[in-house]
């Protein structure tokens, strides 16, 4: 099991996966809902600039998209933020992830997350990865507490978890 940057991998296998999710899901966001595939190759290209700080919309940070593969099969997405502004701090936080439908509830989640810290380590100034998951999404709650998180706070509609990475 590996992540692969979203522009170095197989885009029509990328562009199925990202077909796997609603636009909105737990929280999770999937800005290439309904894109064509040739409006997927520009959301690629876009990303890959994003992921070095080049054409950022306004109030966004460098962020790199991975995909989780594991049985040369692309099951899931992190986005990992390079830094917090005052929107990630109190919101999102560093990491989104999510898995597609079918492979749910086999710990491709856990080990995803698993990965991810071990790159993030390497790229976020902070000592703690914030994540957030939304109270609906227990699922996504265990995953990060396997992975060491602690709930920092809440509110009505989630749980803020940090993990500590120093």
């Amino acid at each position: 099991m590996n992540l692969i940057k979203l522009w170095e991998a197989d885009l029509r296998k990328a562009y199925e996966l990202q077909n796997s999710f609603a636009r909105n899901e737990h929280g999770f966001l999937n800005n290439a809902y309904g894109l064509s595939f040739a409006g997927f190759q520009e959301y690629v290209r876009k990303n890959e600039g994003y992921s070095n700080g080049i054409g950022l919309p306004e109030g966004y940070v460098p962020a790199t998209i991975y995909l989780l593969e594991a049985n040369n099969e692309f099951i899931g997405i992190f986005n990992l933020r390079h830094y917090l502004n005052d929107f990630l701090f109190n919101g999102p936080g560093h990491l989104g992830y999510g898995i597609s439908p079918e492979h749910r509830g086999h710990g491709y989640a856990t080990r995803g997350l698993m990965l991810m810290i071990e790159i993030a380590k390497n790229i976020i100034p902070e000592d703690e990865i914030y994540l957030h998951v939304q109270k609906d999404n227990p699922a996504s709650l265990k995953v990060q507490l396997k992975n060491g998180a602690y709930i920092h706070h809440e509110d009505e509609e989630g749980y803020y978890t940090r993990i500590p990475i120093s």
